[in-house]
């Protein structure tokens, strides 16, 4: 891991040293297989930690998901930024900087560290939101994304020093001690629960603090609805499995509560994809409902429920990236994200249509992509807890393929309007990077030891 900061830090440095667009995503992309090869080791599943990092499978699948998808960015992005020089240079340097930060919070043990760590990583994506965002509304996209985040974890930080300074410990791996001490605390039952979470919910996010999510999206580059779907929302599942083990929260009923408000948002958030007319929109609502599935298996405290609710994290977070790249290319031929203008790509992109009825696919948990062997594992596991939660288990999963459907269906069949342009072509690089996100979701199926924790 220290390695990996090591390089990410000098890359950054270099960087200020006019480096140019390929040298980076190259040297990211030997950088994302070298972790990718670091799972394979013997030593992997255990836990390999000094004073300042960790090294277990959580944090090492999220760090190769962070390596991979900065890579992705800049092919994605080459199109739009790499032909300006200055902007080139300031895109590598916010990827590079968003990088380190987020290889850091994943890496270090310290509570106020990562902390630190999670709010920093605001700084860049805003920088990425504000810089190239497509409508002025960027600027009210950015200040909610701000407002709702740090507002959110103010709480979590004071909870965090008078953690620190009571139990005479900030790090993430003492949790005798800590659960020895919590247990004289009578407010930690619900305060400490609520507050401290809280933070990560809106990071997540889920139902009802969501607000910030679809208008970051929607105003947000391709580069950064990338990183925001696919690495900053996993910052949260991160961090609350963090909490998890920090203050060793027990499973009550103040977390089953918490559980069912936010599973049945899931259900209201797959309604509401319904409803959107912006392709974007429609795909940052569906990220809100997987979230909602990924929170009740981190909240189901047994490694069954983890291990199902890392390999949803994983699979959503190549299939949105994925995604937000087609709707990007899709807004780039087409000119609109507007569902009800956009119609007959299948006439005019076949190959385009192959990746979105692909990823669509993988999208509504189709085999023999990961993300059904998370639901398959994840059902059992919250069904155990509160029968009831079936329900809106079978909803969800039941509504997440009709909203597949749909987007499919609405952008690719139907009379062609007169304003697309007659042959639209797809690039090579955008099939290659198209690739590269499908190969991860449908090969580690067979390498699911990988996840176990």
């Amino acid at each position: 891991m220290l390695s990996l900061i090591i390089a990410t830090a000098s890359l950054l440095v270099i960087q200020n040293l006019n480096l140019s667009w390929y040298m980076s995503f190259w040297t990211l992309l030997l950088m994302s297989i070298l972790s990718i090869l670091q799972l394979f080791t013997n030593s992997f599943t255990f836990l390999m930690y000094n004073e300042f990092l960790l090294g277990d499978n959580i944090s090492s699948i999220l760090i190769s998901l962070t390596l991979w998808i900065s890579s992705m960015m800049f092919l994605a992005s080459q199109s739009s930024i790499k032909i300006l020089m200055n902007a080139s240079m300031k895109f590598c340097m916010y990827v590079l900087s968003l990088n380190l930060v987020l290889i850091t919070a994943f890496s270090v043990t310290n509570t106020l560290m990562f902390y630190f760590m999670f709010e920093a990583s605001l700084i860049p994506t805003l920088m990425l939101i504000l810089g190239w965002g497509y409508q002025p509304e960027r600027l009210q996209a950015g200040m909610y994304m701000m407002l709702y985040t740090v507002m959110a974890s103010f709480p979590l930080l004071l909870i965090l020093l008078f953690a620190s300074k009571y139990l005479l410990c900030s790090s993430i791996m003492h949790n005798s001690i800590i659960q020895a001490k919590l247990l004289d605390m009578k407010w930690s039952s619900s305060l400490l629960i609520l507050f401290s979470l809280l933070a990560f919910l809106v990071k997540l996010p889920v139902f009802s603090l969501h607000l910030w999510l679809p208008k970051a999206h929607v105003e947000a580059p391709v580069a950064g609805s990338m990183v925001l779907a696919a690495i900053l929302l996993k910052l949260g599942s991160y961090g609350i499995l963090r909490i998890y083990q920090y203050f060793n929260l027990q499973f009550n009923i103040n977390l089953i509560i918490i559980f069912s408000l936010v599973l049945w948002g899931g259900v209201l958030t797959s309604v509401i994809c319904f409803q959107q007319v912006d392709l974007k929109s429609l795909i940052a609502y569906s990220s809100i409902g997987h979230m909602a599935l990924v929170l009740g298996g981190l909240f189901s405290n047994n490694p069954w429920g983890w291990t199902s609710a890392l390999i949803m994290m994983i699979a959503h977070g190549f299939c949105s990236s994925a995604l937000f790249m087609l709707a990007n290319c899709i807004y780039e031929k087409a000119h609109t994200r507007n569902l009800y203008a956009i119609k007959g790509l299948l006439l005019l992109s076949p190959i385009l249509s192959f990746w979105l009825f692909m990823f669509s696919a993988i999208n509504m948990a189709a085999p023999p992509s990961i993300n059904l062997l998370s639901e398959i594992l994840m059902f059992p596991v919250l069904m155990s807890f509160f029968k009831y939660l079936i329900v809106c288990l079978i909803m969800t999963s039941f509504l997440a393929a009709v909203y597949s459907m749909y987007m499919y269906t609405s952008t690719q069949h139907g009379g062609t309007p007169k304003f697309l342009v007659p042959y639209m072509s797809f690039n090579n690089i955008s099939s290659t990077t198209l690739l590269l996100h499908w190969l991860p979701l449908n090969f580690f199926i067979m390498k699911t030891d990988l996840f176990l924790i």
